[in-house]
């Protein structure tokens, strides 16, 4: 769940998500200006609010599709496992720099040219969003689906793509919130963004490399014996 979060995280912060924030404030509540969107706050942040529901549905669809054909395969989720963290430590390599695949660097994005009036059109722009891929978020989000699908598990899946989700629509609900705040922010730490990309890599490469050799399942007994024990009679 907190490398999840951190996924979703890292994916706002990507050069594809965080330089284009603002476009998406503007494009979303129909306001131009930093003006209009702090004088208008509480709309500005409705609909920033109703966009994020919109892309966190698509995403938790995906992760309830991915488990569903995890659980087709139940048979081989030995071979997943292994199949799927090879994936995932390739599309590390990837989002770090030290691989190139023409495919992945493609970007193929739902594009509204105008957004649908009224409140139900913040949420179809976020559903659009989550449904588009881009270079930055398609390697992370893919890794998640593909450690979703070897679990079969719905009750998790579905959480780990919430808390992804979440990841990526508390700092966005944040710079709704204070735009003119976050613009200062930006400016300050837009030279650190190729750092966001490695950081993100090397999660995956992890992530990937314990998939690939079982390493959750000892990681989870460990974590298991820290837990107290009246924490676990409550779990």
């Amino acid at each position: 769940m907190a490398v999840a979060f951190l996924a979703g995280l890292l994916s706002f912060l990507s050069p594809c998500v965080l330089p284009l924030v603002p476009s998406y404030l503007s494009y979303v509540t129909g306001m131009s200006g930093v003006a209009e969107i702090r004088s208008r706050r509480h709309l500005a942040l409705l609909h920033a609010t109703l966009f994020v529901v919109g892309f966190s549905l698509i995403f938790i669809a995906l992760g309830a599709t991915a488990t569903a054909f995890g659980r087709l395969l139940n048979a081989y989720q030995h071979w997943l496992e292994r199949v799927g963290g090879a994936l995932i430590v390739v599309f590390g390599l990837y989002t770090v720099g030290a691989l190139k695949i023409g495919l992945l660097s493609r970007e193929a994005r739902i594009q509204l040219g105008d957004k649908p009036l009224g409140y139900l059109g913040s949420v179809l722009a976020g559903m659009a969003f989550g449904a588009g891929w881009t270079p930055c978020i398609g390697p992370i989000l893919g890794s998640i689906l593909l450690y979703t699908s070897s679990q079969a598990d719905f009750g998790r899946g579905l959480s780990l793509l919430l808390a992804y989700s979440l990841g990526l629509a508390i700092p966005f609900l944040v710079a709704a919130g204070a735009l003119e705040a976050f613009l200062g922010w930006f400016q300050r730490f837009r030279k650190y963004i190729r750092w966001v990309e490695r950081i993100a890599g090397a999660l995956l490469v992890v992530v990937g490399v314990m998939m690939m050799f079982g390493l959750f399942t000892l990681l989870s007994g460990w974590l298991q014996g820290l837990t107290p024990e009246f924490l676990k009679s409550r779990l």
